[in-house]
């Protein structure tokens, strides 16, 4: 739900498309599933203006979060309850997707451009070390951001994040040609159900969806996998069990002996389930992960005076 004192409506320069009145339509009604008030915030940047989806705690400690590939900030509508309960959040909605942000005359191209976006974005925020959570490509962002930028990340967890750890599996590169070559709502749609082997999502939430995937300017920035070996930021890793972009198991084994990162799985769910499936236990591992770890923060700072 929306709050009296903002609109979820974007104000864009050029003239509306049918296409993308339906779009803005369709995230206007996921948006309305949210269950909590919703302010907004349009933040300029170096690349474009910044759509920001804002709820939770207005006293809580903050918590970004970054979506994945071909979805929007919308998509938190299953998590928003529960994570703004304890946290103030705030649902950027990212460059080279659909989304309500309005790119510039020049997006970013380079992990380094992407990167300093994520910076003006904070800092039009007022945040200094927030929380990041980034699901699959948001996953990817948020990494390495906090690699190359740990004195900005406070905590950092991952969902399911993908070319991260590994690259994706064959299978799920082959699967996905279709879509990648051609995009169609039906064909997103698609590749979602069959990786998660049911009907995924909401009604409005499956409109979105195939609409965000045949919008126009879509670009994101493709880069090396972060360095890990150089993640010094308290991590929780969350992946999920029966994903078909890679094998969860195997990297959750391999990544037991991360000295900073704490990697688990989610039993019976899908990589294209998240963020909405699964909860409250997903949403509870979460909270439950920065509570700690803010407690520890706490703690440290207590014993250090």
């Amino acid at each position: 739900m929306t709050s009296s004192g903002s609109t979820p409506r974007s104000a864009p320069a050029t003239p509306v498309t049918p296409a993308a009145s339906a779009f803005l339509a369709a995230y206007d009604a996921v948006l309305a599933e949210w269950p909590t008030p919703v302010e907004t915030r349009e933040l300029p940047t170096a690349f474009g203006r910044t759509h920001v989806n804002v709820t939770g705690a207005p006293e809580g400690p903050p918590l970004v979060l970054l979506h994945g590939g071909q979805a929007t900030a919308a998509a938190w509508y299953a998590n928003v309850a529960d994570l703004g309960r304890t946290h103030r959040l705030y649902a950027v909605d990212r460059f080279g997707e659909a989304g309500r942000s309005t790119v510039g005359d020049q997006p970013p191209r380079t992990t380094a451009e992407l990167h300093g976006w994520l910076t003006e974005v904070l800092d039009g925020l007022g945040l200094d070390r927030p929380a990041l959570l980034g699901h699959s490509y948001g996953g990817w962002i948020a990494l390495g951001y906090a690699v190359r930028h740990p004195e900005r990340v406070g905590r950092l967890v991952l969902l399911d994040p993908t070319q991260c750890f590994a690259g994706f599996r064959p299978g799920y590169l082959l699967r996905a040609l279709p879509l990648l070559a051609r995009p169609t709502a039906a064909r997103a749609l698609a590749l979602a159900d069959w990786e998660t082997g049911a009907r995924l999502g909401t009604p409005a939430w499956r409109t979105l969806q195939g609409l965000a995937a045949v919008q126009p300017g879509r670009r994101i920035v493709t880069g090396p996998r972060p360095r890990t070996d150089r993640l010094r930021t308290p991590t929780l890793a969350l992946f999920a069990e029966r994903s078909r972009t890679h094998h969860s198991p195997r990297l959750v084994a391999r990544l037991q002996a991360h000295p900073t990162l704490r990697a688990e799985l989610l039993p019976g769910l899908s990589h294209h389930a998240l963020p909405f499936t699964g909860t409250p236990e997903l949403n509870r591992r979460i909270v439950t992960f920065l509570t700690e770890q803010a407690e520890q923060t706490e703690q440290a700072g207590q014993a250090e005076q």
